[in-house]
């Protein structure tokens, strides 16, 4: 079989480089999913096998919305260390940006970084007039990361029996100026 790559368009940051799904992604897929720890905020911890299932519907949701969660890689090392962007599966409230690292990228400012390279992507060149974050009310760190982005809290959610915080982004204009 041949891979066929998404046509994902390449974003960067001084650290990171932000680019479709390869194959040789799933490892980092599998540590995200594989790790109870890391895992407990994002719909719980998954077998390899599911984390397969969750990769491949990276590439379903590209086909199917027009955009999708980058693969993150380091650019100094090369290696892929968790995924970022837009999202936006059936249930969800409306379109979200999210961000998961791997167990070793967390604590380096990594996800800020590549959300907010991926909030001027989704507004300058997808249009959004808005984006929400559907966070863990016990996952403090990614609530640090949306407040940074500007976001607020709005409301409670519940998806699929799990508890949820709707944090609010700014509006376009306000994410520019603050983030320029």
């Amino acid at each position: 079989m041949t891979f066929t790559p998404l046509p994902l368009p390449e974003l960067e940051t001084d650290r990171l480089l932000l680019r479709g799904w390869q194959p040789d992604d799933f490892d980092c897929v599998a540590a995200i999913f594989g790790d109870e720890d890391n895992a407990r905020y994002i719909g719980g911890k998954k077998e390899p096998w599911q984390a397969w299932r969750h990769m491949a519907s990276l590439f379903g949701h590209w086909h199917l919305r027009g955009y999708v969660s980058f693969a993150l890689v380091e650019k100094e090392s090369g290696q892929t260390i968790g995924l970022a962007g837009p999202w936006y599966p059936e249930g969800w409230p409306e379109p979200e940006m999210g961000w998961s690292l791997h167990p070793k990228a967390h604590g380096k400012g990594y996800a800020t970084e590549a959300a907010i390279r991926c909030m001027h992507y989704v507004y300058d060149d997808l249009g959004w007039p808005t984006a929400i974050s559907l966070i863990d009310g016990n996952n403090n760190a990614s609530k640090h990361v949306a407040e940074k982005l500007g976001a607020t809290f709005e409301s409670e959610q519940t998806l699929f029996d799990h508890p949820a915080e709707m944090w609010r982004h700014l509006p376009p204009e306000q994410f520019r100026e603050r983030h320029s």
